[in-house]
């Protein structure tokens, strides 16, 4: 992973933009739309975006900014970048971010087409009524793990919240019976392509507790584990975890 996406809450935080013609007014629009205090070279900021043309000039300005201890995105000068900007899908509150570390904004460009096609209108109302409802949620699935599954199973295809369909009200879903997630799975793959995984496959990965990985696992296929799942040595299952995936070796 070449960068670490993060989102910046930026209104009423000065941003330096340096630089004149459509590329720095799209940036400037950009950081307006996020709340951002527009400044020039000479503010005190955090950030800053170079939108200058001149290849001499921009990088001596990214120079001078990095001297002030200020991150910088030159823009189409990937090579002079401390973070770059990504394509953004906009479902407010929801944010879907595409970045290619710079390598190519039209890719980036058109896979945020492709999700933004994708994705429904009313995705943030969701969110909001999911934010709303927290403190029923945990009245319902007071302990973590277990809401952690509750809400995982309920957001899958076909699900009474799945984001993509026709989501349920919140309250009918509380009301409603739940349905466990098996304690232990195991998931022998096919092939060292994770395109090759099924989605329910896809699905354990990204919700599992812990994760026993077989040696020759290649790293591709392990980059579908979630992230905070512990991933011990050996295959004892752990009566505590909600779900335990045991992924073996390519066949």
């Amino acid at each position: 992973m070449h960068s670490l996406p993060v989102f910046l809450r930026l209104a009423g935080r000065p941003i330096i933009l340096m630089g004149d013609g459509d590329t720095a007014d799209a940036k400037r629009r950009l950081l307006e739309r996020a709340g951002a205090l527009v400044v020039g070279e000479e503010t005190d900021a955090a950030l800053a975006i170079v939108a200058i043309e001149d290849e001499g000039a921009a990088t001596r300005a990214v120079a001078r900014l990095r001297a002030r201890g200020i991150l910088v995105n030159a823009v189409d000068r990937p090579a002079l970048c401390d973070f770059t900007l990504p394509a953004i899908v906009d479902r407010d509150p929801v944010l879907v971010a595409v970045g290619t570390g710079g390598a190519s904004a039209g890719l980036a460009k058109a896979l945020r087409q492709r999700i933004e096609a994708l994705l429904p209108a009313g995705l943030g109302t969701l969110a909001n009524h999911l934010h709303a409802a927290r403190d029923r949620i945990r009245a319902r699935f007071p302990e973590a793990g277990e809401r952690r599954h509750a809400i995982d199973a309920a957001l899958d295809p076909g699900g009474p919240l799945d984001p993509l369909g026709t989501p349920a009200e919140i309250s009918d879903w509380l009301a409603s019976p739940t349905s466990r997630t098996p304690s232990t799975v195991t998931i022998i793959l096919r092939s060292d392509d994770p395109d090759d995984l099924t989605l329910r496959e896809a699905r354990w990965l990204a919700q599992a507790d812990v994760v026993h990985i077989d040696s020759d696992v290649p790293a591709a296929v392990r980059n579908r584990i979630r992230a905070d799942a512990r991933q011990p040595e050996g295959t004892t299952v752990e009566t505590a975890a909600k779900l335990t995936v045991i992924l073996k070796t390519v066949v």
